[in-house]
């Protein structure tokens, strides 16, 4: 028997002897049968000095019967006390907060100057393909998809459905919101997505490789009204600041980070910005809940199957039995 065998109702093995009290309590069945009169019974039995009895008979169960009926109760008992196979323990996993991920999609993320499985590959391609990878083990979070450029929409609301999360990211491309980078209007969009939810715990990370051009609203603004509502954000700096041609504003990131209290983060290549997911998963791990979950596997179709299937046979052997001293008898 496995070491993981439990009975989960063992007091149910006090009705086993119930069957057998009753044998010896209740008293037996007494079939009659029919007599034919006889004038002269009297007169009979004293001439033999016999004494008549009452015309009645017990009948008696064979001893194979007996174990197949005692085989059935037994079984049907075990059925009836639920044995279970019980797997070792496991944590469910705790929808702990919600996780904004804002990605820029300015037409300078088609820049082809990233390299990724030794190809030369677009900004975005790169991100998105190793968001992939982040995204799968955010599994404690309820997942957001923000996009932004010259406006800010939104593409996912909150899930823990990532499946969804991944074919959304998957269908998103560059230029898709304009040309330009307005990062102020994307933490704020992301902000109105967050006050949409219950959720208390917050956390946004904001991917952007430029600049911002807004007028509406100043990125300082909008974290400065992030912090009020507890939000922390992440930034990643897409690019290297320090080559021709990029406009990246690591000041302005560091500042939304640090203000927010989060942590600014620079991806000047595929191979950093994995690096920097394993780092956010270090920052904001995975919970869990405290309560266990024990799988179990229940058998009592065993023991109820066999106890059925017996019923079935002490049947069909009695019915035969039966034919067979009625076709005795008529012959």
């Amino acid at each position: 028997m496995p070491d993981n065998f439990e009975i989960a109702y063992p007091l149910v093995a006090l009705l086993l002897p119930l069957p057998f009290l009753i044998y010896w309590i209740l008293p037996p069945i007494k079939n009659r049968s029919s007599a034919l009169k006889f004038p002269y019974f009297l007169r009979a039995a004293e001439v033999t000095n016999q004494k008549p009895k009452k015309a009645s008979f017990i009948k008696k169960r064979n001893w194979f019967s007996w174990i197949i009926m005692s085989s059935i109760w037994v079984l049907l008992i075990a059925a009836l006390s639920s044995p279970q196979l019980v797997g070792k323990p496991e944590k469910k996993i705790k929808t702990a907060r919600n996780f904004l991920i804002v990605a820029d999609l300015s037409f300078s993320m088609a820049n082809n100057d990233w390299v990724l499985g030794g190809e030369k590959v677009t900004r975005w391609t790169a991100v998105k393909n190793i968001m992939h990878d982040f995204i799968g083990k955010r599994q404690s979070d309820r997942l957001g998809l923000v996009f932004f450029g010259s406006n800010a929409y939104i593409q996912a609301p909150f899930t823990s459905d990532l499946n969804t999360i991944q074919t959304m990211l998957d269908e998103a491309d560059v230029g898709m919101a304009g040309q330009m980078t307005n990062i102020g209007k994307a933490i704020v969009k992301g902000m109105d997505l967050f006050q949409r939810d219950t959720l208390q715990s917050k956390v946004m990370l904001l991917l952007t490789d430029g600049v911002d051009s807004g007028t509406e609203i100043l990125p300082l603004d909008a974290a400065s009204m992030a912090k009020k509502d507890s939000t922390v954000i992440y930034t990643v700096g897409i690019g290297d600041p320090g080559i021709r041609g990029s406009d990246l504003d690591e000041r302005t990131l560091t500042e939304i980070s640090e203000m927010t209290n989060g942590k600014y983060f620079r991806a000047k290549d595929a191979e950093t910005l994995e690096n920097i997911y394993t780092e956010l998963d270090t920052l904001e791990p995975i919970e869990y809940e405290e309560e266990s979950f024990v799988p179990k596997t229940l058998l009592y179709y065993i023991p109820l199957g066999i106890a059925i299937a017996l019923a079935a046979f002490i049947v069909l052997i009695n019915n035969f039995i039966l034919l067979f001293k009625r076709f005795r008898s008529s012959t």
